[in-house]
């Protein structure tokens, strides 16, 4: 860079780079062990993957697509589907990479990108936006969530569905069990918006899309679909 460079632009790389540099430090080690341990508290994964709507021919893309195990679900039950994941961590892209490659699929292509400033035609190369967005478990992680879902939509297609399975509220758990998962969830930076059904709920208020918010195991999670405005 040069000394030209404008104040913003600089700050707003070098936050860029902490983020990427901070997924790094956080995932590499934990993805050799991630899929294992992560099954047995991320609930509902699967449950949003056999209700996502996707058909042959569709786009789909997970932000915060982590392992790649989400997507190599959904490409091995759709080959006639395109599937593309972004992760602010190269080194969980790598074990996404050889979770593609074991498996022989060739409709998953990734991407180190950010939630809040990818495009669907810069990042990917795709003239037209997704068909399908979804985050699972990731919204949660990202500190611009608003900016976050305001992108997701930008690069979904009217009448598409962005789709989130994450934490919910726990209100009918006991309390000790709630006390101890937050405290337990602290550890790998996972946050509780308390905002953010409420924003989508005002997106919907103000006729942005339509949605639909299930809970599920007692509050424990949530899976929100939000359908967008054609």
């Amino acid at each position: 860079m040069t000394d030209l460079e404008p104040p913003q632009n600089r700050e707003s790389r070098i936050q860029d780079e902490d983020a990427f540099s901070s997924m790094d430090r956080m995932y590499r080690y934990q993805r050799y062990f991630y899929n294992v341990t992560r099954k047995y508290y991320l609930l509902g994964r699967d449950k949003l993957l056999s209700e996502m709507d996707v058909q042959s021919g569709e786009n789909v893309l997970e932000i915060g697509c982590g392992t790649g195990r989400n997507l190599a679900i959904l490409a091995k039950r759709l080959p006639n589907a395109h599937f593309f994941g972004l992760d602010a961590s190269a080194a969980m892209l790598e074990t996404a990479a050889e979770t593609v490659a074991r498996s022989n699929l060739t409709n998953i292509t990734l991407k180190t990108a950010l939630a809040d400033s990818f495009s669907c035609d810069k990042t990917f190369e795709l003239d037209q936006p997704f068909d399908a967005v979804f985050f699972s478990y990731s919204i949660s992680m990202i500190p611009p969530w608003r900016e976050s879902i305001e992108n997701a939509l930008k690069n979904l297609k009217p009448g598409g569905t962005l789709y989130i399975v994450d934490f919910y509220d726990q209100r009918d758990l006991p309390k000790f069990f709630q006390k101890m998962l937050k405290g337990w969830l602290r550890q790998f930076h996972v946050q509780f918006w308390d905002d953010l059904l409420p924003f989508f709920k005002c997106l919907e208020n103000k006729s942005l899309g339509e949605l639909q918010i299930t809970p599920i195991y007692r509050r424990y999670a949530f899976c929100l679909s939000f359908r967008k405005a054609e």
